[in-house]
């Protein structure tokens, strides 16, 4: 372990992307099972994601999720990666973390984002549009409201039984998103690693514009990104195969197909807009042999001054994900 990455802590966001041959309801017990795992590698925290009508993502109500890893673990930190706030009434999801933070003392974490629905379809299933991302920062308030009990609508309307629970929130933005986690004196995570300078950007805007608060003295910043571990530059690569191609067939056909072998990918005989797509979804991301990758986190955590590195990893080999999740708590020194 270098010396750089000592006081780093390293967590896990796992998406509950759907394989080749196995459906929604498997991915789901993937998750919580990948969550045992995470766990017994000493990683700080597990999160699960929220993706509504999202073919080959089956993580769509995050807080039903958390609960289930939570009832499979016993000591890593559970939360959300994030639950999309513009979606949801602040009450209800204040209620939800006050259920959770109950159960399960002293491992929650609520992660909240600024994004809607990404079709119009699903806005308005939701009963949402394009512009409720303009309200977060009045619903995030109003979240943070109900758990101190400062959200007084009426006196008999309480978030029960979130109120008076001290319940770590966190918001995943950039740009204008980090501009209000700094006023709410909050944590920040932000991603991806594939952006650099605007991640960059973000975090140094984040940390001139941060006003302490009850939730936060000092600034807190958790970066995000893909990081892939072989025990070759190939095999790593080959990790990263199964989501590149999905994004790609994504952007050409308008769906995401379930993760698929990274063997057959390569077999395929791709339009020269899917290979385009394809080769520059294998980029930018952290991967390779544990020397490598221990370098680019190291330039990462330097770069940005990140107190912690959330991993996600979305491919089809299941061992081979695990053996990535062991080899990055290897340099990690958390294993």
């Amino acid at each position: 372990m270098s010396s750089s990455l000592a006081s780093t802590r390293f967590s896990f966001l796992d998406r509950s992307r759907t394989r080749e041959g196995h459906d929604a309801p498997q991915a789901l017990r993937d998750t919580v099972t990948l969550a045992g795992t995470a766990e017994a590698l000493g990683y700080h925290r597990f999160w699960v994601s929220e993706h509504h009508s999202v073919p080959g993502v089956a993580g769509s109500a995050p807080t039903v999720l958390a609960a289930a890893v939570a009832a499979a673990t016993s000591t890593i930190r559970v939360g959300t990666g994030g639950v999309m706030l513009p979606n949801h009434q602040p009450l209800v999801v204040a209620e939800q973390f006050g259920v959770l933070a109950s159960l399960f003392p002293g491992r929650i974490d609520m992660g909240l984002g600024r994004s809607v629905g990404f079709t119009d379809g699903i806005r308005r299933a939701l009963g949402r549009d394009k512009e409720d991302a303009d309200a977060f920062a009045g619903q995030l308030a109003e979240v943070l409201g109900w758990l101190d009990g400062t959200q007084q609508t009426h006196p008999q309307v309480h978030a029960l039984p979130a109120e008076g629970l001290r319940i770590p929130p966190y918001v995943l933005a950039t740009g204008r998103g980090a501009t209000i986690a700094a006023g709410a004196g909050l944590p920040l995570v932000v991603g991806d690693l594939r952006g650099r300078d605007k991640l960059i950007r973000a975090v140094e805007a984040y940390r001139s514009g941060f006003r302490p608060s009850v939730w936060g003295r000092e600034p807190y910043v958790i970066v995000a990104g893909t990081v892939a571990l072989a025990a070759t530059e190939e095999e790593a690569r080959r990790l990263l195969v199964p989501e590149a191609w999905s994004m790609a067939y994504a952007r050409t056909h308008g769906t995401f197909p379930p993760l698929a072998p990274a063997e057959r990918i390569e077999a395929l005989a791709m339009t020269e807009k899917e290979r385009a797509l394809f080769e520059d979804g294998l980029r930018g991301h952290l991967a390779g042999t544990e020397d490598a990758v221990a370098a680019g986190v190291e330039a990462v955590v330097r770069e940005t001054g990140a107190d912690e590195v959330l991993v996600t990893t979305s491919t089809y080999d299941r061992e081979a994900l695990v053996d990535s999740m062991r080899r990055l708590a290897g340099i990690a020194g958390i294993s």
